[in-house]
């Protein structure tokens, strides 16, 4: 074999090596969507960091729970307020812990909006929201070399989206490790 063609083999292997490492993230979030509208929850359990899931929207929630409490002048001049700020927590870590499970991911996946954690009548509602799919957009971007986004919008809803943030396990594999929520 000549040193030319050698030399090309190679920059064809390299390239594509490379086509196949920047596009794996699309397929691992086409692969959870997939999942998410099949019901395959064998799938999702491979593809979804639950423990990350949960605690990063543990986090989401704690934040938003201090942001209102502080912005809402009656809560902020109420002295029972600083009692929820300490039992919040604990109570979001409970409730997150038991709904985070792959009906619920699939979901969010499904209606890119996140389920109602309290349902109506004030009790925690654990199951996913029965809900019928809608036409939703799907977008993609890297945040980073090991970071990758898809972007769920309501074409709706076009102000409200959901980001699955998939992080590098490997090579070529992915897993759901975030899901942000749509600000208030």
């Amino acid at each position: 074999m000549s040193r030319r063609v050698l030399t090309r083999l190679i920059a064809i292997l390299i390239g594509a090596f490379l086509v196949a490492w920047f596009a794996s993230p699309v397929f691992a979030v086409r692969s959870l969507i997939n999942a998410a509208r099949t019901g395959d929850e064998a799938r999702l359990e491979r593809l979804v960091d639950f423990p990350a899931v949960r605690d990063d929207l543990k986090a989401q929630l704690n934040a938003r729970l201090v942001r209102r409490l502080r912005e809402d002048p009656d809560m902020r001049d109420n002295p029972l307020s600083g009692l929820g700020l300490v039992l919040a927590p604990s109570l979001i870590s409970g409730v997150v812990d038991a709904f985070v499970t792959p009906g619920a991911i699939a979901a969010m996946v499904q209606t890119a909006e996140a389920p109602d954690i309290i349902g109506d009548d004030g009790d925690v509602a654990l199951e996913p929201p029965e809900g019928r799919e809608k036409d939703i957009r799907i977008g993609y971007g890297y945040r980073g070399l090991n970071r990758f986004a898809g972007t769920l919008t309501d074409r709706d809803r076009p102000h409200e989206r959901i980001d699955l943030i998939m992080e590098r396990r490997g090579v070529f594999s992915w897993k759901l490790t975030q899901v942000r929520l749509p600000r208030d």
